[in-house]
C-alpha cells in the first residue's frame, strides 16, 4: 500500500519538537508529550512574535535603531536623549514589555521597549 499523503508533512510539536504528530479533527496531537494545538493558532502566534519598531517596521537581531524620545534611566541622573543610535540590538521575548537587549554608549547594557525606537 502506498500513502497518497506522503508529500503532506505535518508540523512538529511546538512543545517537544516531536515529528510524530497526527491530526485529530481540527487539532494536531503529539503522541509523545500529549500536547494538542490548533495549526491556525500556531500560525497566529508566529505572526504575533514579530517585533516591530514605533513605525511598524519589523526589527531583526543586529539592526541599528534610533531612540525617538528621551528615556529616564533608573539609577542615573542623566537620560538617553532623542536621536541616540543603538547598534547591534538583540531581540528577546518574555521579559515584560522590554523586547530589545542592547548596549547604549555611555550607559552600558540595558533593555529597551521596541515602541521607543525606530529602525535606522
Amino acid at each position: 500500500m502506498t500513502d497518497d499523503r506522503l508529500g503532506d508533512e505535518l508540523p512538529p510539536c511546538p512543545k517537544c519538537a516531536s515529528e510524530f504528530t497526527y491530526e485529530m479533527g481540527t487539532l494536531m496531537v503529539c503522541p509523545e508529550c500529549a500536547h494538542e494545538w490548533s495549526p491556525a493558532e500556531a500560525a497566529e502566534a508566529d505572526e504575533a512574535a514579530v517585533i516591530k519598531d514605533a513605525n511598524g517596521t519589523p526589527l531583526a537581531d543586529g539592526d541599528t535603531v534610533t531612540v525617538i524620545k528621551d528615556l529616564k534611566v533608573k539609577g542615573s541622573s542623566t537620560a538617553i536623549k532623542v536621536g541616540t543610535k543603538v547598534k547591534n540590538i538583540r531581540l528577546v521575548s518574555g521579559v515584560g514589555d522590554h523586547d530589545i537587549d542592547c548596549k547604549v554608549d555611555g550607559f552600558g547594557p540595558m533593555q529597551l521597549k521596541s515602541s521607543v525606537v525606530k529602525k535606522g
